[in-house]
């Protein structure tokens, strides 16, 4: 009996692991698709509408206020009832945000109604994908998933930048709308298909499958402050990663003005940061000294205010794509920092802690983009004033994330 037990058991972890690479597709083209809307919707916005940085910022606001709740309560409910259940039920919304989206392109109201269906759409997507990349992993498993997945949904978002002002261009305004549907749709009978096979190994329902309880790796305990400590400091840092982030992309079409590229020289000129992040999500996969070590989430941090500033106040051309090297690796760092800890501290919670971990992001946002457009609101003749005041927000971030490392356990 306890010979069949055990090959049961050894059965349905190899048929689980065997549904990773699915996972892993699912989270490039989902990245591809939203990365499509996600910037490009700014672009569409201007030339449809005529929106300038405070208009698209305070759209990015709204985009962050919707995601913060929807963050939290779509990680709960794919711990509940199953992370494949909560990705069909993402990718069905998606989809019909999408379609929603392209019939009601021609007013304001309809554009910010579909916005907002799909962030909340978007994340029954995301806590679940993190924690099915991790589920039923060995330590030493998750941290190889985590990897593949940054580098995975990294490299997506980079190529979707990079050809989507080529495909803005060519393609018409109705594109931003209906090629991510068409994605969306693909994502959703993929998802239906996993469901199935998923139900088919383990014999059981998806959401009772055994996880494998948390246990931070050796490194962990060998620093002055305790591992959950790591995982409050990268909660911390990950939404002023987004506060910059989200600012940078809502000003990306005044940053093309300024410079007066087309959407086809901007994916080129301005995808440079999705690139450096990519590369940095390679490297920090490989190399892991950086684990449980606070020096390199403070000077990414330090890097990620600098390069900030340099990139939205840059004078030339140069500048910008310099800048964005830096940005792009602080960024990748500090994101990779959050995902790593919430799984490798989160344990057997990682559907919960993944909808955490994006809530996080999601008060990154909402503060950096509503902070900007607060600040052009108020102070409409100074064009630098949002970068000026966003970027004090990040220093008060910095200053948290020392607090915190100096707080006493």
């Amino acid at each position: 009996m306890a010979a069949l037990c055990r090959g049961a058991a050894t059965r349905f972890l190899n048929s689980m692991r065997s549904l990773k690479k699915y996972y892993f597709i699912l989270a490039a083209l989902n990245t591809l698709a939203t990365t499509w809307y996600s910037n490009y919707i700014f672009f569409f916005l201007h030339d449809q509408f005529g929106f300038g940085n405070r208009q698209n910022l305070w759209v990015s606001a709204l985009y962050g206020l919707v995601y913060i709740p929807a963050a939290v309560q779509c990680g709960k409910f794919a711990q509940r009832r199953g992370f494949v259940t909560s990705l069909k039920v993402g990718f069905s919304g998606l989809t019909l945000s999408m379609v929603l989206g392209a019939f009601l392109r021609g007013t304001i109201a309809g554009n910010l109604f579909a916005l907002v269906a799909y962030t909340i759409a978007l994340l029954f997507i995301w806590p679940a994908l993190e924690a099915l990349v991790s589920e039923n992993e060995t330590q030493a498993g998750v941290q190889h998933n985590v990897g593949v997945y940054n580098c995975t949904w990294a490299f997506g978002a980079a190529i979707a930048y990079f050809m989507g002002g080529s495909l803005y261009d060519r393609l018409g305004y109705g594109a931003v709308f209906w090629v991510p549907a068409g994605v969306f749709a693909l994502q959703l009978g993929i998802a239906v298909w996993l469901g199935k096979q998923k139900g088919r190994g383990s014999g059981v329902e998806e959401r009772h499958a055994p996880a494998v309880p948390g246990h931070p790796e050796e490194t962990a305990f060998h620093q002055k402050v305790p591992p959950k400590r790591f995982l409050q400091m990268a909660w911390l840092a990950n939404p002023f990663a987004y506060v910059a982030i989200n600012t940078v992309i809502a000003v990306i079409p005044g940053i093309a003005q300024k410079f007066q590229l087309s959407p086809t020289r901007v994916g080129l000129f301005c995808s440079v940061w999705m690139f450096a992040r990519m590369g940095t999500f390679a490297l920090l996969w490989q190399w892991r000294g950086w684990h449980y070590r606070f020096r390199w989430l403070f000077c990414a941090f330090l890097m990620l205010i600098g390069s900030f500033m340099l990139l939205l106040l840059a004078p030339q051309l140069w500048l910008v794509v310099l800048a964005q090297i830096f940005f792009g690796f602080a960024a990748g760092l500090i994101y990779y920092s959050s995902l790593f800890y919430s799984m490798d501290v989160g344990g057997e919670s990682q559907g919960e802690h993944g909808g955490l971990h994006e809530a996080a992001i999601g008060v990154g946002v909402f503060a950096g983009p509503a902070v900007g457009a607060a600040a052009l609101q108020w102070l409409p003749t100074n064009s630098g004033s949002g970068v000026f005041a966003v970027s004090v927000l990040l220093v008060c971030g910095l200053a948290g994330l020392v607090g915190l490392r100096v707080k006493k356990t």
